[in-house]
């Protein structure tokens, strides 16, 4: 028997999550050239687009090179601007000063010394992050991560990008159309039909439209959002809820202006935390993204709006503001790629937006659906599971690692009114695995021993950020060096000195963010 052949894919829904799918779909299969892999987006006009997912990790700058897109229009087109890390303020005690970032640069030196163990025996009243690393140094002071002279996409300093997310799918569809030859439907899916025998049973046939008629397909994408109408609703593949593990399930979110036009642009996501979760604070060229995340467990709605309005006054907003209600599950699927069916962006899972995952796992979905993309239907089935098995994997280290900002938390009393954050330090909501690490690096840092794929979601560069900037220190004279020896010491401490020294010199020749982003805008970058 002859296979089935591939040679449609339909993607259901627009937003961030369908354009950038179909933009890495079609630059990689190139549908625009004969006999290339046909594509076809459908997007209802019906359904408002969520536009949430403002940050980015730098991997989106690979997805933009190799989808042929400019920089500089990315900036022009979705008010843009740069993202170095993370900044957490009150996550450790919920002291005014209480702070630490986690820089998208790893440590100076990473992989070639053992900078964790030298820091701990020597430098430990310090913060790991800018003892190890140029870039706390640039976000403090406001800077770029590059020069006027650096070429699109390439950095000085390791960047993300904040963004506009309603303005980037626009961006993305209006170069799927015009540069990348994807088909595109403005209509509403009424129904669903399947195939009824042969191989392909079971599997979903055509999309009943309500202008159109039916659209065929051979493999369909879901990307409806929350609402999973392939994969969750007509499959019903289960959802793997989360929430006794990350509490989150409600977000309040505001666009606030800034006080005057050339107030600095932050070159960090800010997350303050709350009482009952955390307030992100996200700089772009014309205005702030301002949200609280908290527990519906924890907290009431009205109370959680009246800590965001103190923010957003304390921070130099206005006092009247209209916040935008946001309710969502923590969880997963428990599969991702069903028969013909591919669910990426929210159709997949939803975990609260801390450390910008969101359009992260939409970019490593759609890469690894190129790069498994089957030839015939005999193939799916296979790539299918080598999809799930990753999937299933990434969404449990995006929980770990999430996790371990609140469970190393040490606020109490007056800073924790409601016990969220003791909650979140209760044994039985600890994944087992994370439980596990923490008990070796009790013992030692964190390292790439301790986590088996090639491509993590987060490496253990982050780990030690986040460990060590929350106050978690190895057990006194139980503490074993990975490379025990004064050599290694003495090399720790050398790159120390060289990210000082880099600081130094990075501080006066980097422009602030506000200048070099409207240089952008005005003038463009050089081009490879």
């Amino acid at each position: 028997m002859v296979s089935t052949t591939i040679r449609h894919v339909v993607i259901v829904g627009g937003g961030s999550a369908g354009w950038l799918t179909a933009a890495v779909l079609a630059s990689g299969l190139q549908p625009a050239e004969e006999g290339g892999l046909r594509i076809t987006l459908i997007e209802s006009p019906d359904v408002p687009i969520i536009g949430v997912g403002e940050g980015t990790w730098p991997t989106m700058r690979d997805t933009l090179r190799a989808a042929g897109l400019s920089e500089a229009s990315f900036f022009r087109e979705c008010d843009a601007a740069f993202k170095q890390g993370s900044r957490f303020d009150r996550w450790v005690t919920g002291g005014e000063h209480d702070h630490y970032f986690h820089p998208f640069a790893l440590p100076h030196g990473w992989g070639d010394a053992d900078l964790a163990g030298r820091w701990l025996e020597g430098h430990c009243d310090l913060p790991f992050a800018g003892l190890a690393s140029y870039q706390p140094h640039l976000c403090l002071h406001g800077r770029a991560p590059k020069q006027a002279q650096t070429p699109e996409f390439a950095a000085v300093a390791n960047y993300g990008y904040h963004l506009d997310a309603g303005k980037f799918g626009l961006f993305l569809k209006k170069h799927c159309l015009e540069k990348l030859g994807v088909h595109y439907v403005p209509d509403h899916v009424i129904g669903i039909r399947s195939h009824e025998g042969g191989e392909r049973c079971g599997d979903i046939a055509a999309l009943h439209t309500r202008a159109h008629g039916d659209l065929e397909g051979d493999l369909f994408v879901d990307c409806t959002g929350m609402q999973s109408l392939l994969l969750g609703k007509h499959y019903g593949v289960p959802f793997i809820p989360q929430r006794g593990v990350l509490f989150n399930d409600r977000a309040l979110a505001v666009q606030v202006p800034y006080a005057k036009e050339d107030d600095p642009i932050a070159s960090q996501t800010t997350s303050t935390a709350q009482h009952a979760g955390w307030i992100w604070d996200i700089g772009l060229p014309t205005r702030r993204g301002i949200g609280h995340v908290y527990s519906s467990a924890h907290t009431s709605d009205e109370q959680a709006e009246q800590a965001l309005r103190d923010y957003v006054r304390a921070t130099g907003g206005p006092e009247d503001i209209a916040p935008r209600k946001l309710t969502f599950e923590p969880g997963y699927r428990e599969r991702f790629w069903h028969r013909n069916c591919v669910a990426i962006g929210l159709s997949s899972g939803f975990i609260e937006p801390l450390e910008a995952s969101a359009l992260a796992m939409v970019e490593l979905s759609s890469t690894m659906l190129l790069e498994e993309m089957p030839v015939t239907r005999a193939q799916m089935d296979i790539c299918a599971e080598r999809f799930n098995a990753t999937f299933s994997y990434r969404w449990e280290r995006v929980i770990d690692f999430l996790k371990l900002h609140y469970m190393l938390s040490r606020r109490e009393g007056a800073a924790d009114p409601y016990g969220y954050w003791r909650d979140n330090r209760s044994r039985e909501t600890i994944p087992g695995r994370l439980a596990d690490l923490l008990a070796l690096w009790a013992h030692r840092p964190p390292s790439r021993q301790d986590f088996g794929r090639f491509m993590e979601v987060f490496p253990a560069a982050s780990y030690q950020y986040i460990l060590y900037g929350m106050g978690f220190r190895p057990e006194p004279g139980l503490a074993r060096r990975v490379r025990p020896g004064e050599p290694d010491a003495a090399s720790a401490e050398a790159f120390f000195q060289q990210a000082h020294d880099l600081t130094r010199r990075m501080l006066p020749a980097l422009p602030d963010n506000r200048a070099l982003i409207a240089h952008i805008v005005r003038h463009g970058l050089p081009r490879h």
